[in-house]
């Protein structure tokens, strides 16, 4: 099977992005093409079709392919928990909590077959792998046990792009350093080096071009201008580089950006409609008066609701909410909304019972079993009747208390009661449902609600989903990429 690899000489060098480029461009050329990341550490899943866990940012690559997200694309998943632990997710389903020296002395061979496996499996339905590496391939103290860069490349004798960020300084001492390190049998393997995130005349940069291919024997095949779009990104310090392109905005939408954030790609439709600006919030800021504050997901409910607590933003969120502020909780932040997480087993940290906000009247218990699944139901708020679709991730059960609740006081956001509240105001939201503001109608339905408490007038609700604009952008991206790449060294 043809691959060819992409590989970074630093974290955020552009390697996702690229790779989902390259998918679109190939796809589009008629090519049966799917992605390929042996390992991925990143808190923004996705779950397929069978219940299995991968990296968003493979989804959207798959996406971009044209083809239905596998787990095979993605065979191991590490999710941080902010404990120097992460849980560990091998072909979609989770198999332990581990540190990095235990994965390394435990699970590097079950995780070499996982991969291996996976990519016989690809190999029996596709044309062409576009493999992504992770990191830098050239990190001395993990190389030996590194299972998603040269490793793969040498597996399947891939022709490989060597991406670096110039926008952030030293890109030629990056190229030259990162080839230094690679061994001999590496090295040979990496057939073009792509300039990424150029700003400024290409002319001034030929001369330090030149000086590179000689000293490498490698050609430049690309030289990729900076644009400005919102890629999904994988990693939440991305959050901290995010600035906003817009000048105004109609309305304004917190993110509490928790220490263990999961799924902000929930958020990527907000931050694409042109009347909202949303702001990542750290919990040690203060509040304000924002029209709506989202709670998010998190891989350790417990730790960062005790952070909420600690910090004083649970009470400055539980004040806003009495004030009639809007507050929307997804995934753990529905269970930080709750009246009481009881963890018996200890899954998250110290076993004990913990106080929520009490916003809503749920109980929630830590269990050892994950629900991940797809979900599909039909909306009674903001909108009766709506479609609505997304996934569920969670370690945790809830259920509605009853008693000594007015019945009338809270009423379930779908058909299905079990996967969201809502209060009587229609100010306290909470939900399971990733990917909830996906659903085009529903978001703008949702925002209505906040437009009409400012006095502005109602927006269209009759929109597309954002797989769309999704599409578009993907469309976009490929067709600036494909006028300064050329693949022609790699398709040969």
């Amino acid at each position: 099977m043809k691959a060819i690899m992409v590989v970074g000489t630093t974290s955020h060098a552009g390697k996702s992005l690229i790779t989902a480029a390259i998918c679109r461009i190939l796809s589009q050329r008629g090519w049966r093409v799917a992605p390929f990341k042996g390992q991925n550490m990143a808190l923004n899943a996705y779950v397929t079709v069978n219940g299995g866990e991968m990296g968003y940012a493979q989804a959207v690559q798959a996406w971009a392919a044209g083809v239905i997200p596998w787990v095979e694309m993605n065979p191991i998943l590490l999710k941080p928990q902010g404990d120097m632990t992460s849980q560990l997710i091998i072909k979609g389903k989770p198999v332990g909590r581990v540190n990095a020296q235990d994965y390394y002395e435990q699970y590097f061979e079950l995780g070499w077959r996982a991969i291996e496996e996976s990519l016989q499996h690809l190999a029996t339905e596709f044309d062409v792998l576009i493999c992504e590496g992770a990191g830098s391939p050239a990190e001395i103290n993990l190389k030996l046990r590194d299972l998603t860069n040269m490793r793969v490349a040498k597996h399947l004798n891939a022709p490989t792009l060597l991406v670096v960020d110039i926008d952030r300084g030293g890109a030629f001492a990056h190229v030259v350093g990162t080839l230094e390190l690679l061994e001999p049998e590496e090295r040979t393997l990496i057939r073009g080096v792509v300039i990424n995130k150029f700003r400024g005349q290409r002319s001034l940069l030929e001369p330090g071009i030149k000086w590179l291919e000689e000293r490498t024997g490698i050609p430049v095949v690309g030289v990729i201008p900076y644009l400005d779009t919102m890629f999904p990104a994988e990693d939440s310090l991305d959050l901290l580089e995010r600035k906003s392109y817009k000048s105004s905005t109609e309305l304004n939408i917190s993110v509490i950006r928790l220490p263990r954030i999961s799924n902000f790609t929930d958020f990527d439709p907000l931050e694409s409609e042109p009347t909202v600006t949303i702001k990542y919030l750290s919990p040690k800021h203060e509040l304000g008066r924002p029209d709506a504050v989202i709670i998010p997901g998190t891989k350790a409910t417990i730790p960062d609701l005790l952070l909420l607590q600690k910090t004083g933003m649970a009470e400055a969120i539980q004040n806003y909410a009495a004030a009639g502020g809007t507050v929307l909780g997804i995934c753990g932040g529905f269970q930080i909304l709750g009246q009481i997480i009881a963890d018996p087993e200890g899954i998250e940290g110290q076993a004990g019972r913990y106080q929520g906000l009490g916003l809503l009247p749920i109980k929630t218990v830590i269990t050892g079993q994950k629900i991940a699944r797809q979900r599909q139901v039909t909306s009674n708020y903001p909108q009766m009747g709506l479609p609505v679709s997304g996934f569920e991730i969670h370690q945790g059960r809830s259920r509605t208390e009853t008693q000594g609740v007015d019945p009338q006081a809270y009423h379930p956001l779908f058909d299905d009661a079990n996967l969201g509240l809502v209060d009587r105001c229609q100010s306290v939201w909470g939900t399971y449902l990733h990917g909830i503001f996906d659903n085009g109608p529903w978001r703008r339905a949702w925002l209505n609600r906040l437009r009409q408490q400012r006095g502005l007038k109602s927006l269209p609700t009759g929109v597309a989903n954002y797989r769309d604009q999704r599409d578009n952008l993907l469309d976009y991206l490929a067709r600036e990429i494909e006028r300064h790449l050329d693949l022609t060294p790699f398709l040969s």
